[in-house]
């Protein structure tokens, strides 16, 4: 359901929450949880509360969570009363939330994940042969974005590509599937990098930069046709091999899938190299809230199974490299050749994503 207000995203999805995940349930776990928190998280995260170890984790620190799953942009039309915190997968929701809230700043950010490309074997290949991407290795690329940009904007197709025509599975224009920027959270941020890259390298900051960047952004929604609101079904999907030859998810759901079957021998992960990372924040409502989200940030124990999770663990890189060590043929551990692009404010990536919808 989608109701537009204005120009508040979020709005679109009052009522949206998706899922219930509840940590610590009564009769799974018999440690010493004396607290219960209650907050509002991301999808993507559903797995790790979820996770036994992690209610374990929370348990030995006096904790039991239980989360109900939104889209991140849905959050701010939730009623949060009655809740301690909330956890949307980037900052700039956060910090809408925060306003709103009057939530003193900082805010605590346990983990983060870049944005990654997902392609098979034969397209990673083709994309290559034309520029597009520089593989280096079996398993493992970059994305150069200026050259996709540039190919969207003047509809390039597979079958326009040196290579294409031996893999009848390439066909049609050329894009990469992402959700949806209205309400999920990868979608939006996906364009966020793309309007960067179209606006010269620099971040769309106003009217004149969004009447510039608009035309191109809805070529890369509108060609996509309808858009899944979560970026787990669209991987999903890629991993059984159907939908898009090229989708944008989370690096943490491609090292969580390696961490469980040990290699994927037709996945290429490619790295764009202009990307925004989810930047996982918490918006604690209340005391309780707040030192739920600094012992994320912080106990040893949690920080290991976020890295279980696929997840970077803020302000110490090497915890990352050493605990993926076994999967760095498929992920850049130290993001090399990846630039982080500045985030436009909500407001204007709200109206980006309407404008892009169309």
């Amino acid at each position: 359901m989608r109701r537009i207000a204005g120009i508040v995203l979020a709005v679109l999805l009052i009522g949206g929450v998706v899922a219930a995940v509840v940590a610590g349930r009564q009769g799974e776990d018999k440690g010493t949880a004396t607290k219960t928190v209650r907050g509002v998280i991301g999808s993507e995260k559903a797995d790790f509360f979820a996770d036994p170890d992690v209610v374990k984790a929370l348990a030995a620190k006096g904790y039991t969570v239980k989360a109900e799953a939104s889209g991140s942009w849905a959050m701010e039309g939730l009623d949060l009363k009655g809740y301690d915190f909330a956890f949307p997968s980037s900052q700039a929701p956060a910090d809408q939330l925060a306003r709103k809230y009057h939530i003193q700043e900082p805010l605590p950010r346990p983990f983060y994940s870049p944005l990654v490309v997902v392609a098979h074997r034969a397209a990673a290949d083709v994309l290559a042969a034309n520029g597009l991407t520089v593989l280096d290795g079996k398993n493992r690329g970059t994305l150069r974005t200026g050259a996709y940009v540039d190919a969207a904007r003047h509809d390039r197709t597979w079958q326009q590509l040196k290579g294409a025509k031996a893999h009848g599975e390439l066909t049609g224009t050329l894009y990469i599937a992402s959700t949806d920027p209205e309400s999920s959270n990868s979608g939006a941020l996906y364009l966020a990098a793309a309007s960067y890259v179209a606006n010269g390298g620099k971040v769309v900051a106003g009217k004149a930069d969004l009447d510039r960047t608009a035309p191109l952004l809805h070529k890369l929604v509108s060609v996509q046709g309808a858009q899944q609101s979560s970026t787990d079904a669209v991987f999903r999907d890629f991993v059984s091999g159907a939908g898009n030859p090229l989708v944008l998810v989370y690096e943490s759901q491609v090292a969580a899938l390696l961490a469980e079957r040990h290699g994927v021998d037709d996945l290429v992960v490619l790295y764009p190299d202009t990307t925004v990372n989810s930047d996982h924040t918490v918006v604690p409502l209340n005391a309780d809230g707040r030192a739920l989200g600094e012992l994320l940030s912080t106990d040893p124990a949690l920080r290991r199974l976020a890295v279980r999770h696929g997840f970077r663990p803020q302000g110490d890189a090497a915890e990352f490299v050493a605990a993926t060590a076994d999967r760095a043929a498929y992920l850049n551990q130290k993001l090399t050749g990846v630039r982080q692009a500045p985030v436009p404010t909500s407001a204007v990536l709200h109206e980006m994503a309407r404008r892009a919808r169309g």
